[in-house]
């Protein structure tokens, strides 16, 4: 009996040391290089005053295929969903060996250059640190929900060549920042309430694809009336025109902001449908 017992605690005690402990990173040690205006007073995420931050979830070493995704959050530009759209999909991501870096960044109050920076730097980041967490530099992807969509789309449409992601994640994605298509209060957050047309276009995702943007999957509702699933087929639409490999799955409801939430009627199709895209890359 007693050796039995003992198996199975060294069973568990083998299992807790396997298990990989989050990766807290500051990604700005050194100073911020821009500010929203509010970032100079002490950091407080009930304020949505965040202080630009990346939780690096590695997979166990034995399982790591080299991958990686650096994940947005939405939020309308005003706020993060850091839990169901962020830290709730590590599981998902380390079980088929990929690393999940969770980006906590700065709401932008009009001034664009703070999310997309802190965006940059996170990749930048991993890349830095990829042979350390067993992770392919050629590998590294970028995933967001909602604005946290657009921020993502926004870093794989507006990168060079040396910061570009090599996939994209997109769920329910604001994609568009033109007047009737965008979801207005992810655009008056980022651009502004009265931002030029020129900002309008610049900002538009669908607009700026070339032949370099990396590919990229959406997952969304038929009958999202936040974010309309015109940005999404307009992205789609213009990735194929450029000739990206790319992949739409809308479902026929589940309205807004599902993420990794189990009571999204469609979460089973949804996790099975990004685990193939993602095994279509290895």
């Amino acid at each position: 009996m007693k050796s039995i017992i003992m198996m199975i605690l060294t069973c568990c005690c083998a299992a807790i040391a396997s298990a990989q402990q989050p990766i807290n990173i500051d990604l700005w040690p050194n100073g911020l290089p821009n500010s929203n205006g509010i970032d100079k007073t002490p950091f407080d995420d009930a304020r949505q005053n965040f202080k630009p931050t990346i939780r690096v979830f590695l997979p166990e070493k034995m399982k790591a295929n080299g991958m990686a995704v650096v994940c947005c959050p939405g939020g309308g530009y005003t706020h993060l969903a850091t839990d169901h759209e962020g830290y709730d999909w590590a599981p998902f991501y380390n079980d088929l060996g990929i690393a999940l870096i969770v980006l906590k960044y700065r709401m932008p109050h009009q001034v664009k250059e703070v999310p997309i920076s802190d965006a940059f730097e996170a990749l930048r980041v991993v890349r830095e640190h990829a042979s350390e967490w067993n992770i392919d530099p050629k590998k590294v992807g970028i995933m967001g929900s909602s604005a946290g969509g657009h921020l993502a789309s926004t870093i794989a449409t507006h990168a060079d060549d040396a910061s570009r992601p090599n996939f994209q994640v997109l769920f329910y994605p604001v994609i568009s920042m033109q007047p009737g298509v965008t979801h207005q209060g992810s655009h008056d957050g980022l651009l502004g309430r009265d931002a030029k047309p020129d900002m309008n276009v610049l900002y538009s995702n669908a607009s700026q694809v070339t032949a370099q943007t990396p590919p990229a999957i959406m997952l969304l509702s038929d009958d999202d009336r936040a974010v309309i699933p015109q940005n999404s087929a307009e992205y789609y639409l213009a990735l194929k025109k450029a000739g990206v490999k790319a992949a739409i799955h809308i479902y026929p409801s589940g309205g807004h902001g599902w993420g990794y939430r189990s009571n999204f009627k469609y979460h089973d199709s949804m996790i099975n449908d990004l685990k193939d895209w993602l095994k279509s890359l290895w």
